[in-house]
């Protein structure tokens, strides 16, 4: 069964970074496509990043600038690079995997920007 898991959320002051990971286990296909989410408290899920194996990225005009989203291909997961991080980050982050024609989701990871 496919399990895709988020890490590296956590406590950062305004200005600070963070590195998120997203990896998908129990498959022997590649990641394809990884697009990350996040959703803060009281609002919907609001897309962030895609970022496809083939090279091909886009950003959410919200982060665009201080995210860098890639594929990690050791680990078959995704990463997302944070930087300059501001309050209004603060939020659960989510990986969405599509390994072959299906689509993933992890469980998220709590980003939380406060001085």
């Amino acid at each position: 069964q496919v399990q895709v898991v988020e890490s590296g959320g956590g406590l950062v002051q305004p200005g600070g970074s963070l590195r998120l990971s997203c990896v998908a286990s129990g498959t022997a296909f590649d990641m394809n496509i990884v697009v990350w989410y996040r959703q803060a408290q009281g609002n919907q899920r609001e897309w962030i990043a895609t970022r496809l194996r083939a090279g091909a990225y886009n950003y959410a005009d919200s982060v665009k600038g201080r995210l860098a989203v890639s594929i990690d291909n050791a680990k078959n997961g995704g990463i997302l690079q944070m930087n300059n991080l501001h309050l209004e980050d603060t939020a659960v982050y989510y990986c969405k995997a599509t390994i072959r024609t299906r689509k993933y989701w992890g469980e998220g990871t709590q980003v939380t920007v406060n001085s």
